[in-house]
């Protein structure tokens, strides 16, 4: 990755496709405040685009933005923000970033990356576990790649006493992803192991039915990939419902009463709430549920709900396959983009 900064002789030097990515990127901020789920789009086609990447990991300014929500390039540098944010009274997800691999030599680097993770979690003592993708342990390559590199992972973590959740993907790996967890929890009793839920696919609902029944171990999320309507909601208001629904079933006490903890993935404050005042209805007490929020997002809230006594979890990133998480970060919140944009023309 390229840190160094680029002078305002250099940077009219770039390829005409940086030019053209901010142009993009300027038009679809501007066009945000009379359609939001265009730039949106823009923003996740572009996290996907090889030559996009190419762009914007060449570019100085892209790294500065990049790093507020990264916590550096090494493993060293994940823990050290992990000890910072346990100081604060803040538990951690760790996650060595990398997806969509295409070489069996990939997934296997990624597993032993992970591994060596796991280690230094255990020597250093920090309250965190370790979150993963299947794509970047193989599964586009071939399951049993996955399930196997899943299977080493999950033993090493056993051993430790530590967990290690699934994150979940675009819809096409839904079934995969469910199917590698069940096998895995279930027909190999890995009791470590946890996977997402994504509120505005459709199927969800179903879903959070059997992983009740299950007891799992759950993280919800609203869902950070481009889908189409016919799998997932295209409107925020209904995303929002669904959210607001899948906690709540996974807060009840049937839920409870099988095992199920929930982990509430967002930074939208009327999600928050109501999920508040839920378990304030039902009684529901603090350590049966957790939020969690991602790394440099809305710090001074995710403080606050820690001195409020709620169990408070920062989801942090870390490594040089920043790309395409950093898109869609970008793509969640505009003003992330526009802070960008702004870089680019002060460097």
């Amino acid at each position: 990755m390229n840190k160094t900064p680029v002078t305002a002789t250099s940077r009219t030097r770039q390829t005409p496709g940086l030019f053209f990515l901010l142009s993009a990127a300027i038009t679809g901020y501007v066009f945000y405040r009379y359609s939001e789920g265009w730039l949106r789009s823009l923003l996740l086609s572009l996290s996907r685009s090889i030559w996009a990447r190419r762009m914007v990991t060449g570019f100085g300014p892209a790294w500065r933005v990049a790093s507020r929500f990264i916590a550096g390039e090494s493993v060293e540098e994940a823990i050290a923000v992990a000890r910072q944010l346990n100081a604060k009274g803040l538990k951690v997800a760790l996650d060595y970033l990398g997806e969509s691999v295409t070489q069996a030599e990939e997934a296997n680097a990624a597993r032993d990356q992970i591994l060596l993770l796991l280690d230094r979690i255990h020597e250093s003592g920090v309250d965190a576990y370790v979150s993963v993708k299947l794509s970047q342990l193989g599964v586009k390559i071939a399951e049993n790649l996955a399930l196997e590199n899943l299977r080493a992972l999950l033993t090493r973590a056993r051993s430790y006493g530590l967990r290690v959740r699934i994150d979940m993907e675009e819809s096409a790996l839904v079934d995969t992803t469910f199917d590698i967890y069940r096998r895995l929890r279930h027909g190999e009793g890995f009791d470590n192991v946890g996977v997402v839920i994504q509120a505005y696919l459709y199927r969800s609902e179903e879903d959070v039915r059997w992983l009740i029944e299950e007891g799992a171990w759950v993280r919800l999320v609203k869902g950070a990939y481009k889908e189409p309507p016919t799998v997932a909601y295209a409107r925020k208001a209904d995303t929002d419902a669904a959210f607001i629904r899948l906690a709540e079933q996974l807060l009840s006490e049937q839920a409870r009463s099988r095992g199920v903890h929930l982990a509430v993935a967002t930074h939208d404050d009327a999600m928050i709430r109501a999920v508040q005042r839920y378990a304030e209805t039902h009684h529901i007490p603090q350590d049966a549920y957790e939020f969690q929020l991602l790394y440099g997002i809305r710090r001074e809230r995710q403080e606050q709900l820690a001195s409020q006594g709620y169990c408070v979890r920062i989801y942090v990133p870390y490594g040089t396959a920043w790309y395409p998480y950093f898109m869609r970060r970008l793509a969640e919140r505009p003003a992330n983009l526009w802070f960008f944009v702004t870089n680019f023309f002060r460097a």
